[in-house]
């Protein structure tokens, strides 16, 4: 049997997520090992493909940034050595280099590394590409990895969207009725539409008649709670699901409003449409929700554009503060019919194998 192929994307769920092409592509021709971080770890879990999951916090990736040490680099050497990989595909994003972790799967004895490189790899990479020369960046970042990975010798076999494992029947949580999801948390400030406005949206969509459910992780239990004293007949399962719950249950939507956030990449990957409401401190073009319809809501031209900034640099927050509930409610409208009719048969494939946890368990949050 042919040794595994390492497929790595060290970041969060989302960026897991996004991945899912590339990882079937790789995992059309060989057995495929996926490292991630304890962040994306969720997100690795539901691709389909993925035999077994390494775990492991990246000092260059995490925030707050994880010190250096010897030992902790030696725990991922050793279980990348445990696994038999030969090959490694690096995925990452346009601002991320590959090479740090490039070096330590040469350590580990990894003999052909793939990976998207600014600066000369030297002898890190086997195959590189090389961003805005033989790589577009004007791309979505789901073709940005499908690229990697065809560089590595893996072309596409599908149909390139987004996909996760089948999802469970979630009724038992959001009730029988129709319902719109509301998400209103996202990993940074910067990328939040104002809880009062979620608030103001969710009573405008209780008295249309329409369910709402709220989701979130139990951190984000303040901001469902600040939306439910406005909206008390809405469904709050924040903290409520596994990601693999989650994933049901935005399955069940006829229609996901979110921030760019994970949860708005697990919709598209269950096919969900999405209204986005999002901030331009990184490009929609590259992250906009992938391979569903879409209503992008928020200026796209605000001078926090491409900052990368974690905090609203702009007094106000008006890239999304400017977004009013109505304008919301009228892109639901819009979206709702194709939620009820859609096919989603094409998003739940089967995975090759039950994924495992495996190797570097260090760094779980």
């Amino acid at each position: 049997m042919s040794a595994p192929v390492l497929v790595a994307r060290l970041d969060s769920m989302g960026d897991v997520l996004i991945s899912g092409p590339a990882v079937r592509a790789v995992a059309h021709q060989a057995e495929v090992v996926m490292l991630c971080g304890p962040l994306g770890a969720g997100g690795a879990a539901l691709l389909p493909g993925v035999s077994r999951t390494i775990v492991w916090e990246a000092p260059w990736i995490s925030e707050p940034w994880r010190e250096v040490s010897r030992e902790h680099a030696e725990q991922l050497i050793a279980s990348v050595r445990d696994t038999g990989a030969a090959e490694a595909v690096i995925l990452t994003s346009f601002h991320q280099s590959p090479l740090p972790l490039a070096l330590l799967l040469r350590l580990a004895g990894v003999e052909r590394i793939t990976g998207a490189s600014v600066d000369h790899p030297g002898s890190l990479l086997d195959v590189r590409l090389r961003p805005g020369e033989d790589l577009r960046e004007d791309i979505p970042e789901p073709e940005r990895a499908l690229a990697i990975a065809e560089a590595a010798g893996y072309p596409s076999m599908d149909d390139g969207r987004l996909a996760v494992v089948p999802t469970p029947d979630t009724r038992a949580l959001t009730g029988g009725a129709p319902y719109v999801a509301l998400h209103a948390g996202a990993a940074v400030a910067a990328r939040r539409w104002p809880v009062l406005h979620f608030a103001r949206l969710a009573r405008l969509l209780g008295q249309t008649g329409r369910q709402v459910v709220l989701t979130g992780s139990a951190g984000e239990a303040d901001l469902t709670g600040r939306i439910r004293a406005e909206a008390p007949e809405a469904i709050d399962l924040a903290g409520a699901c596994s990601t693999l719950e989650l994933a049901g249950v935005l399955a069940g939507a006829d229609v996901l409003v979110s921030g760019n956030s994970g949860p708005a990449h697990l919709a598209a990957a269950v096919g969900t449409p999405v209204v986005s409401l999002f901030s331009p401190v990184v490009p929609a073009v590259k992250w906009a929700p992938y391979g569903v319809p879409v209503r992008l809501l928020g200026d796209q031209l605000a001078p926090c554009k491409d900052s990368r900034a974690r905090d609203c640099p702009v007094a106000g927050h008006p890239c999304l503060a400017g977004v009013a509930p109505a304008a919301v409610l009228a892109a639901i409208e819009e979206l709702e019919p194709l939620g009820r009719v859609r096919d989603r048969a094409h998003h739940a494939q089967p995975a090759r194998a039950v994924p495992r946890a495996q190797g570097v368990q260090e760094g779980r949050r």
